[in-house]
């Protein structure tokens, strides 16, 4: 089966530790390697201001990852968890055509 790729931006609150940071993103990529996904990429991109407010945040850190997978189910738990997870504001999976 072929693979699909796929870039994953999130938006971390500003108020978290350097620390509760690392560890969430750390979670978030093993999520994705835990159901067969293979990262290619995550980092962070910049704290950017918002053009309106999202939970009482006016700004947030945006971190972007790149993935590969042969199908639907770590881009599905991922999704599924980053929508509960409360230090990460909005999320966003597009399927790429590379």
């Amino acid at each position: 089966m072929a693979q699909t790729h796929y870039e994953i931006t999130y938006i971390i609150k500003p108020d978290i530790s350097e620390d509760d940071k690392k560890a969430l993103i750390d979670r978030f990529d093993q999520i994705l390697k835990d159901n067969s996904a293979q990262v290619l990429d995550s980092k962070d991109w910049q704290k950017r201001r918002f053009a309106y407010e999202i939970n009482g945040y006016n700004e947030g850190v945006y971190h972007v990852v790149n993935v590969n997978a042969e199908n639907q189910s770590a881009i599905n738990e991922f999704d599924r968890l980053a929508k509960i997870e409360e230090n990460i504001l909005r999320h966003m999976i597009i399927k790429r055509e590379d």
